[in-house]
């Protein structure tokens, strides 16, 4: 779903309308009442304590630069992907905006890409952004191989995945010839887009899933099966994040909150649901008959820091 944020933001006019001069600015700002979002936007400093992730921030930021320009900015690149709600496991502190090739130069925090392509824009939240397929060619095209596919996989999720597993090819593919058809007017890094796009998979639900796969590939595994079903006792079914099917292996991704969550949900404490998760795991190992391994984002720095701790449960990759 897009980032919704409804956080008021001030112009600086409209404290000058409540007689703030410039000591009374600079002493909220000073006592921490008050924030700088950019030049002439404030927002209420305990309001900011409110965003918790980085894309409640690259919108946050996305939303100022739209107040104070002369005409509507229609945002691209990651940027975009924050505004529609896709995972940004990166942010540079920069907004990425589509520009004419005419414009000028813009601040430092904003980076001006040429549209060289007819112009198209779609309206999320009062914002103008790219097209979804769009702003999944361009991360593609420009980013960091994590934070593009993590925001591939998201946005394939989006159009094809169906809780709890069932997936629609045939839509996935859909979108990802839609992604692939903006990537081809491009003149720079199409290969490096078109390699993302391909391993894009909506299967995976959370963008350390997405990376987790990017480590697996560069350690020498086969791509891995994604949201594997396994037989339950009593008839349940329980889903595991990997199938490492070319050496006989179960592997999952267990993000910091994931207990916590699974708690709130079931209405549990995070110690029943740890017990729950050690006998769903005990139950799919000794029906399997295979390894299985956790692990975090501390686990996915680089490849070499992923493999050492699947070797630790006895998993590497075939010779």
């Amino acid at each position: 779903m897009p980032t919704e944020l409804t956080l008021p933001l001030i112009r600086r006019t409209q404290l000058d309308d409540l007689g703030w001069g410039s000591r009374r600015v600079r002493r909220e700002l000073d006592a921490g009442h008050l924030a700088v979002v950019r030049r002439g936007v404030y927002a209420r400093a305990a309001d900011l304590v409110r965003l918790t992730s980085t894309e409640q921030k690259i919108v946050l930021r996305a939303r100022a630069l739209a107040l104070v320009s002369r005409s509507r900015p229609t945002f691209c690149g990651m940027t975009a992907a924050a505004i529609q709600g896709l995972p940004c496991v990166r942010d540079d502190g920069r907004l990425h905006v589509l520009t004419a090739e005419d414009r000028p130069g813009a601040a430092a925090d904003v980076v001006r890409h040429r549209d060289l392509h007819e112009r198209s824009a779609e309206e999320v939240n009062g914002l103008l952004c790219t097209p979804l397929a769009r702003t999944v060619a361009d991360v593609a095209r420009n980013d960091a191989r994590d934070a593009a596919l993590s925001v591939a996989d998201a946005a394939l999720r989006r159009y094809a995945f169906e809780p709890p597993g069932a997936y629609d090819v045939e839509a996935a593919s859909r979108f990802r010839q839609d992604a692939l058809d903006w990537t081809a007017r491009a003149t720079r890094n199409r290969r490096t887009a078109e390699r993302i796009l391909h391993l894009a998979d909506g299967r995976a639900q959370l963008p350390g899933e997405s990376v987790s796969r990017m480590r697996l590939l560069d350690l020498g595994f086969a791509s891995p099966s994604l949201q594997v079903p396994v037989a339950a006792p009593h008839g349940g079914t329980f889903w595991i994040d990997f199938g490492l099917d070319d050496v006989g292996a179960w592997g999952e991704f267990d993000g910091k909150a994931k207990y916590r969550d699974l708690a709130e949900a079931a209405g549990r404490s995070a110690f029943e649901v740890v017990d729950r998760e050690k006998q769903r795991e005990d139950w799919i190992r000794g029906t399997t008959n295979r390894r299985f391994a956790r692990w975090g984002w501390d686990d996915l720095r680089d490849a070499a820091t992923l493999g050492r701790r699947l070797r630790a449960f006895g998993i590497e990759p075939p010779r």
